[in-house]
């Protein structure tokens, strides 16, 4: 008896503290969503968006967190295709819908700035694109639209495709799994140093920028705090290494820009678009510009690629359809005693984009005798039994099939799943007011999957794509996997070729299956990406085989 009223007189006293601290917390919640509703613009009468601002500091960055996509569709449906919330400690309007996106993108410097993390501002440095406003953005985007002009994307193209035969020659010749996000992260920096900066460097220092890039990557997302261990600490670090990296090979570079007139990689024509604009890049400048194409040309196409590998394992007819296509044009032949040949070879002439691409330099990693053991094509067994000649932009341009699977995989799982944006006047949106000061952050995704341009968006559909039904002509906004406005990505076309170079190269020499028992999540957040990886097995193709199953490429 004495111990049921002393277990009444415990609850009661509980219950006694617990009532004070929640109405305490209820009221700290309702005082902060007041807050925020006071923080609209008096001098517009337009209300603000419907949402909620969450708890007192945090806001909802823990759901966010916790909820993934699923978040941003809860509100989306709940609230409307305009939305406020809090986010990592600031207002936040969350944007879905080709109009309002078109309103955000081309109100960039009027209505609208970029917004990137304070970290990732500090790590890139000041004269990056990325962090170029008004009309320093404006000159400094002239100047690389010389990088990925179709030029250069030809004279790329050579040492491209070989860096995209050497990638695939491991993956099959690897006698366990392959992580397919690793392996297209490890591909697209070998593209970007060796296709697009032109460098030249030892396996060995390959695999070591490489590291030190990663570790660039991993910390280019926190907090802005300088201290011992810290991750801005260890972004700078690895930003040193790589400019340490570059300022020899820039120098060497300008000295031949004064000798010679012909273009290789992206130096001779960043070099020559600045001079063309009479602007004079510094060491500083053109060491920052480096490591911001790499940036540009990894994490984003590498889950592009990754995405690709697996909505073909997933939908091998489609897979299937491309291999006919390209058979059909010539690009699937059988093997001539080696994993690769030059197209033309023995024709006794060269265009001006194959030379720069010294015939002893194609595929070091194969031609380089300590490197066999890595890349063992060559090996009796291990080679493939079809071969891809070498390609041009017009050849792939013919390839139509490819250009809309290419497109529906970046329809289907955008890379970048948005954008961010500072408020620089406030104005309307969906009758709302967009206040000067808030942050938004319009969806690309969302746009993608709940445009009515597309018909039955849930469907991975290649042919939406095609020249008879092309859904994204509806809407002009309805389709933007680079963004658009000024602040369109750049480099979409080099993405794009990556792609298609790589889609080409797998289905012509390549099967793989998925090693694990079910496909894996994926998270889009801060880029899509399969959680825990895309883990497959990679084999060289038999042209004389009979197709596999269909869970087979």
């Amino acid at each position: 008896m004495l111990f049921v009223v002393c277990l009444e007189m415990f609850v009661v006293a509980a219950l006694c503290s617990l009532v004070p601290a929640l109405l305490l917390l209820l009221l700290s919640r309702a005082l902060w969503g007041l807050r925020w509703s006071s923080a609209r613009d008096r001098s517009c009468t337009l209300p603000l968006p419907r949402g909620s601002m969450g708890w007192p500091l945090v806001g909802e960055t823990l759901h966010w967190l916790l909820q993934g996509s699923s978040f941003h569709i809860s509100r989306r449906q709940k609230h409307g295709n305009v939305f406020k919330t809090h986010l990592l400690g600031k207002p936040v309007i969350r944007v879905t819908g080709a109009e309002h996106v078109r309103k955000i993108l081309l109100g960039e410097h009027t209505l609208v700035s970029t917004q990137w993390p304070q970290s990732a501002r500090i790590i890139l440095g000041p004269h990056t694109l990325v962090n170029s406003t008004g009309e320093l953005h404006r000159k400094k985007r002239k100047i690389l639209a010389r990088v990925f002009s179709r030029e250069a994307l030809e004279t790329y193209l050579l040492r491209l495709q070989d860096v995209v035969k050497c990638e695939v020659a491991q993956w099959c010749a690897e006698a366990g799994t392959v992580d397919a996000y690793d392996a297209t992260r490890s591909l697209t920096f070998r593209v970007a140093m060796r296709a697009l900066l032109g460098l030249r460097l030892e396996e060995q220092r390959i695999i070591y920028l490489s590291k030190i890039f990663e570790q660039l990557m991993s910390n280019l997302f926190s907090l802005p705090v300088d201290a011992p261990l810290s991750g801005l600490r260890k972004g700078k670090r690895a930003r040193d290494i790589l400019h340490a990296a570059m300022e020899n090979i820039i120098e060497k570079k300008l000295k031949k820009q004064e000798q010679e007139d012909e273009y290789c990689d992206a130096f001779d024509y960043m070099l020559s678009g600045a001079k063309e604009n009479s602007y004079n890049l510094t060491m500083q400048e053109l060491k920052e510009t480096a490591v911001e194409l790499i940036f540009a040309a990894h994490s984003t196409t590498a889950s592009a690629a990754t995405s690709l590998i697996l909505q073909l394992m997933r939908h091998p007819e489609i897979a299937e359809r491309v291999r006919a296509e390209l058979e059909a044009e010539g690009l699937i032949t059988e093997a001539r005693g080696s994993c690769r040949s030059r197209c033309g070879e023995g024709s006794g002439t060269r265009s001006k984009f194959e030379k720069c691409v010294d015939q002893e330099e194609v595929c070091p990693e194969l031609k380089t005798k300590p490197l066999l053991d890595k890349t063992t094509c060559l090996e009796e067994g291990h080679h493939s039994r079809t071969h891809v000649p070498y390609l041009s932009l017009e050849k792939l341009n013919q390839l139509g099939y490819l250009d809309c699977v290419v497109k529906e995989v970046l329809r289907y799982l955008p890379p970048v799943s948005g954008g961010y944006r500072t408020v620089l006047q406030t104005f309307e949106l969906d009758g709302y007011q967009i206040p000067k000061g808030w942050s938004v952050m319009y969806s690309i995704r969302d746009t993608h999957e709940t445009s009515p341009a597309f018909q039955n968006p849930e469907l991975f559909d290649p042919d939406r794509f095609s020249p008879e039904r092309d859904e994204s002509k509806a809407s002009r906004f309805s389709y933007v996997p680079f963004g658009g406005g000024v602040r369109r990505c750049i480099g979409r076309e080099l993405a794009v070729l990556v792609l298609k170079t790589l889609c080409v190269e797998l289905l012509a020499t390549a099967e793989w299956t998925l090693a694990t028992e079910t496909y894996p999540k994926m998270q889009t957040v801060p880029i899509v990406h399969p959680v825990n990886g895309l883990h497959v097995k990679f084999n060289y193709r038999n042209h004389a085989r009979n197709r596999r199953e269909s869970t087979h490429l």
